[in-house]
């Protein structure tokens, strides 16, 4: 070991490694809790040569002046035992932190957005804000439904937006969709991709199963959905607003991956008669990329009808993943609005001529299916 100081276990050591007193010190005793004790006054000086009887004595005085006995006979210090967590640090403090830290994870722009989210909620408190006749809350759907949604049309889906150039700018419009996909996603990726792309808020046509759902139909109505029916349709129309309408409804996004990109039956042209009685143009949207998310290659026909629901979807991933299986997988999107088809040029009864709905009706659905074939060429992988 060499010039090493060696010092055995149990023995007392040299000072700053323990006192080696039998008796622990007054602050030793305070770190232990407990009622303290009540100053004393110092014993007498022990005998010379006890050095073990002075160390103690020592330690005790300090511990008794530095804790436990008033400085000048004022108030006596604060000891741990009695402070609170946040006693001492004064509010200026805790404010100035709080801003740093957000300037930090915010930006130089942070005190700017403080500012906006808190009169967000102020006016959430005071109920000063705007919600239409049919619920819709453009406020509440900009700052956090859209917003939530974005990150996955952005990064997961990577969704690809063609021919934003054919939304209008202003008045009514009728957005005629492809519907696929087992979970109806593509309706709410539509609606980011037109807020994002063109500026505009997408009022969607729900079925009633929608407004069935217990807080699913909250947010539906809060994010501008709003029943799939002729009069809800023509007045929104009417009112200058973009609604968005998917034909195929439940055959869509229901039928098997086998007939995937396959459009089903269009209905019998309700959207049409609508947009017809308007005046307002039929702009088709083609959507390629649903498919894939939930791939349906099976059905549960009788639990869908214990719960009421039009179908019980099996996929790859659910239910034998359990909650995992519901992640849709990541596939690749593409989106393409075509050349809109004008109705305002028919007669106000044209609305009624079944022949001429039914005409229309296939002009939409053929441009769809034309589309999606073109975009699948386009795409290649679908998860390239």
């Amino acid at each position: 070991m060499g010039d090493a100081d060696i010092i055995p276990i149990g023995t007392r050591g040299r000072p700053g490694r323990g006192t080696g007193g039998r008796r622990p010190s007054s602050a030793s005793r305070g770190l232990a809790g407990g009622t303290p004790r009540p100053p004393v006054d110092p014993p007498a000086d022990p005998p010379a040569g006890d050095d073990d009887a002075r160390t103690d004595t020592a330690a005790e005085t300090a511990g008794t002046s530095a804790v436990d006995r008033p400085a000048g006979g004022g108030r006596a210090a604060t000891t741990t035992r009695d402070r609170g967590p946040l006693a001492g640090v004064p509010i200026g403090d805790w404010l100035a932190a709080f801003q740093h830290a957000a300037a930090e994870l915010f930006g130089e722009e942070s005190e700017q957005q403080l500012a906006r989210f808190l009169a967000f909620l102020r006016r959430r408190v005071t109920g000063d804000y705007v919600v239409d006749d049919f619920g819709f809350d453009a406020e509440m759907t900009e700052r956090f439904f859209i917003a939530a949604l974005r990150p996955i049309a952005q990064k997961w889906f990577r969704v690809e937006v063609r021919g934003i150039e054919n939304i209008p700018a202003t008045g009514g419009a009728l957005v005629v969709s492809n519907h696929s996909g087992t979970v109806p996603v593509d309706g709410l990726m539509t609606m980011v991709a037109i807020h994002d792309h063109a500026g505009r808020s997408l009022r969607p046509l729900g079925a009633d199963l929608v407004f069935r759902l217990p807080v699913v139909s909250t947010i539906a109505r809060r994010a501008g959905t709003t029943l799939a029916c002729s009069e809800d349709a023509e007045r929104l129309l009417r009112e200058g607003e973009l609604v968005g309408v998917w034909p195929e409804g439940f055959k869509g996004i229901g039928k098997p991956f086998s007939e995937r990109y396959k459009l089903q039956r269009f209905g019998r042209g309700g959207f049409v008669a609508a947009a017809v009685r308007t005046g307002v143009p039929i702009v088709p949207l083609s959507v390629v990329g649903a498919e894939e998310i939930y791939p349906l290659v099976g059905n549960l026909p009788s639990l869908a009808r214990l719960l009421g629901m039009p179908y019980v979807p099996i996929t790859p991933t659910f239910p034998l993943l359990g909650p995992l299986g519901l992640v849709p997988l990541p596939s690749k999107w593409m989106m393409e609005f075509g050349e809109p088809i004008r109705t305002d040029e028919y007669d106000a009864g044209a609305a009624d001529d079944p022949m001429l709905v039914f005409n229309v009706t296939d002009q939409v659905r053929e441009t769809i299916q034309q589309t999606l074939y073109t975009l699948l060429m386009d795409r290649g992988g679908a998860f390239g």
